[in-house]
């Protein structure tokens, strides 16, 4: 009789649960490869029982982990959310709140994007590969830099926060230096730092353009 092949251990998203005196520690994604795990199998390794995680709480966060395609979209319960497209290709973890997808990045925990949530909770603990939240992630400690075009009375908004310029700035672009405090606007001859008054993430780093007209009728 031939012998048995070695039992496949490979899950959607691999993930390594590390344990002390037979409690869970904690558990981190893996960067074992298919070649990697039929080694192990190859070697001893035995199919495991369900994951150790605990079932997440009603309302609570769901992560999961998908690769953003190259247009800067990711596949959630057969919809597309956007995350940006500088993101492409990329694997992110997405935190799923009740209004908000947090896209970070798996091994920092870094924030990288925060979009709205199209998604109940229902749908969320649905999705391939979810597992309990862990803690929310945080934001870059370097300032995050974006530009903004002043209005035609010299106001710009970001993070939800306006700010007036002065209409000598209308129809301006100035670069705006975001940290956890404060905004440090780059008006080009002069530098104005004010203090942020609200906790929204940056979610737009690029002027706006101007539209114009393809034709007057």
């Amino acid at each position: 009789m031939e012998p048995l092949a070695p039992p496949r251990i490979r899950p959607p998203y691999v993930r390594n649960h590390c344990y002390a005196a037979a409690h869970r520690v904690k558990s981190v994604r893996s960067h074992l490869s298919d070649a990697g795990l039929a080694r192990l199998a190859a070697s001893g390794g035995q199919a495991a029982g369900p994951p150790p995680l605990p079932p997440a709480e009603p309302g609570s966060a769901i992560e999961v982990d998908r690769v953003v395609s190259k247009d800067g979209q990711v596949s959630l319960g057969g919809r597309y959310s956007i995350a940006a497209e500088i993101l492409g290709g990329r694997l992110v973890s997405i935190r799923i709140e009740e209004n908000t997808l947090m896209f970070f990045d798996p091994d920092t925990r870094v924030l990288l994007r925060a979009r709205p949530s199209p998604l109940t909770w229902d749908q969320a603990r649905r999705l391939r590969g979810a597992r309990p939240a862990g803690p929310p992630p945080r934001p870059s400690s370097e300032p995050v830099t974006v530009q903004r075009r002043a209005s035609n009375t010299g106001v710009i908004m970001v993070v939800g926060q306006k700010t007036a310029l002065g209409r000598i700035h209308a129809g301006q672009i100035v670069t705006v230096h975001v940290d956890h405090d404060t905004m440090t606007i780059d008006l080009g001859d002069d530098t104005r730092t004010i203090r942020r008054t609200t906790t929204q993430p940056v979610r737009s780093f690029k002027a706006q353009q101007h539209r114009k007209a393809a034709h007057v009728s």
